[in-house]
């Protein structure tokens, strides 16, 4: 099955590639060829931009711990699914829904394609790829590929285009057979928040070096930062239950003062791809991360801590550091202020290595991917809903959305015309909820590489002209620096190279090995093992299928070159 769609991928990205060029210099000529009111085009009666007659989108999805309601609402049923019957014309009915928690939407997902379950017109999936990949070969959808190139409007192919490589993973003989939900370029790699106002009373400044940062760690956990009189702070949150390299209170910035990166495949030196986990640079890592559990620089729990349960410490008041994305200071930090009101946090670059290393993973510009239903009736409404996010959501140039998603949910209007977002939550009755993330993509619609570029011209000191930026500077301010320095630092991403279908012995021996990987580093870092162990960790990993692995994944490397 590998080799193929090696060749017809070559075809492919040239193609997507030659649409994307097409698309940028001629939007008028494309959007004269869409009949955009044709009932030959939509599969439903369609006047003024929306279905006469509503049509119906059956799918599922997950309630994240993030994710808020009021006015009675659920994700079933709230402003955003009266949007899309108002606006569009589109019903959206989930069969079921469930809470992310313990990967439950994946787990219900799994049951329903091993029991052989209808499964419904879309699904929108972000996180294990192997899922994806099972879902597309249980037959039961459609090759979206098609249909993007047939509905997507312009503004979408142009944000698709701008890394043709997000295909990649979903691309079956040629056929692309999933959607890749785009996220914001940058939007998940770390930055450092660190308790200013303990800073301030140890007479510390934030570090900027590896031995400056354990100065700063060792102060805050035994000269008594909090002035309770007891030694109950931490130093740093980390939580590794899931990876060492993960998206929250992780690690994997720690391995990159080595020049190591866990958890995913980096370029080697020459030129080759190298799983991350068994590189030589992550035995100084792993002794450091040992030596630091040993002082007490963090909780003796961390290998028990999933990413949300890591950042308790920090917002309880009772962790100085904890490293993750920018918007952490929308969630969960704010918390911090609430348990402890006199709290101060600001965002600071990543610290450099013994070498003066420094590495930082990176964001894929996509996370997911929506698979569509080959008998789903009325296909083309998916892209009428998601054209209609990235025409007026997604594009800065659209004024339709003018404050926000929903008037009294993530922005109000006072009677002297004054505009609330997030940071007047208290001014909007029940609150600022961010109900984009109602939508069937989770974020509406994103243009990969706009946001976090515009941020950071915006704390660069650029003023506000568009609608899109105006919008960008009423976030956090803090939220608008924390992203400048992911920017400033985007030279030091050690991105993820690997972005194709899972291999066949990554399916039949992926989780073995990890298992594996787990039990030896956490054993090394809880001080169970000595770190030489990692050596014999090494071998057994390549023998029991990680040569093989390697070996598959330069293979599909090779065709990308």
């Amino acid at each position: 099955m590998f080799k193929t769609w090696q060749k017809p991928l070559r075809i492919l990205m040239a193609a997507t590639m030659l649409s994307g060029v097409l698309a940028a210099c001629s939007n008028e000529s494309t959007s004269e060829n869409k009949p955009s009111d044709s009932n030959e085009f939509y599969s439903a009666p369609f006047e003024n931009g929306k279905y006469v007659e509503p049509v119906t989108i059956s799918t599922v999805f997950p309630i994240t711990s993030s994710l808020k309601f009021k006015n009675g609402e659920n994700i079933e049923n709230n402003v955003h699914t009266k949007w899309a019957h108002d606006t569009l014309g589109i019903d959206i009915k989930y069969l079921w829904t469930v809470s992310e928690q313990n990967n439950a939407y994946q787990t219900k997902l799994r049951l329903m394609l091993t029991s052989g379950q209808k499964m419904p017109d879309i699904i929108s999936f972000r996180g294990d790829s192997t899922l994806i990949s099972d879902l597309i070969e249980s037959g039961q959808f459609t090759d979206a590929g098609e249909l993007f190139d047939k509905y997507a409007s312009d503004v979408y192919k142009k944000a698709m285009a701008e890394d043709p490589n997000v295909w990649n993973p979903y691309i079956r003989d040629g056929k692309r057979m999933a959607i890749p939900i785009l996220e914001n370029a940058y939007n998940n790699d770390p930055v450092m928040y660190i308790r200013e106002d303990w800073l301030k009373k140890l007479n510390l400044k934030a570090p900027t070096t590896l031995a400056e940062l354990e100065a700063v760690m060792d102060a805050f956990v035994n000269q008594d930062p909090d002035g309770n009189g007891k030694k109950d702070t931490m130093a740093l949150s980390v939580g590794f239950k899931n990876d060492l390299n993960t998206w929250m209170s992780e690690s994997g910035w720690i391995f990159g003062m080595f020049g190591a990166m866990p958890n995913q495949w980096n370029k080697a030196a020459d030129g080759s791809l190298a799983y991350g986990s068994i590189q030589p640079e992550m035995k100084p890592a792993l002794t450091k991360m040992k030596e630091w559990m040993e002082k007490g620089y963090i909780d003796k729990e961390a290998g028990l801590y999933d990413e949300p349960k890591a950042t308790e410490a920090f917002t309880a008041g009772k962790s100085g550091i904890i490293v993750g994305p920018y918007w952490m200071t929308g969630w969960p930090l704010p918390d911090l202020q609430k348990n402890v009101p006199d709290a101060e946090y600001k965002a600071y670059p990543l610290p450099a290595g013994p070498d003066g290393k420094m590495g930082r993973h990176g964001t894929p510009i996509s996370t997911g991917a929506v698979l569509i239903n080959k008998d789903m009736e009325h296909k083309d409404a998916f892209f009428v809903y998601q054209n209609y996010l990235f025409d007026h959501w997604a594009n800065p140039d659209s004024t339709t959305f003018v404050h926000g998603f929903a008037k009294g949910y993530d922005y109000d209007i006072a009677p002297d015309g004054t505009v609330y977002k997030e940071l007047q939550s208290d001014k909007i009755p029940g609150g600022w909820i961010d109900a984009i993330r109602y939508t069937l993509t989770f974020d509406g619609a994103i243009i990969p590489n706009l946001m976090m570029n515009t941020l950071a011209e915006l704390a660069g000191g650029k003023e506000p002209t568009t609608q899109y930026e105006k919008n960008l500077a009423d976030r956090i301010p803090e939220q608008i620096k924390a992203a400048k320095i992911v920017i400033d630092q985007k030279d030091i991403i050690m991105p993820e190279m690997f972005t194709g279908v899972p291999t066949k012995t990554q399916v039949s021996r992926g989780d073995m090995l990890s298992k594996l990987e787990k039990e030896v580093l956490n054993k090394i870092i809880y001080g169970q093992a000595p770190v030489d162990d990692f050596d014999a960790f090494v071998q057994q990993y390549m023998s029991s299928g990680g040569k093989q692995i390697t070996e598959e994944v330069n293979a599909w490397y090779d065709t990308i070159k």
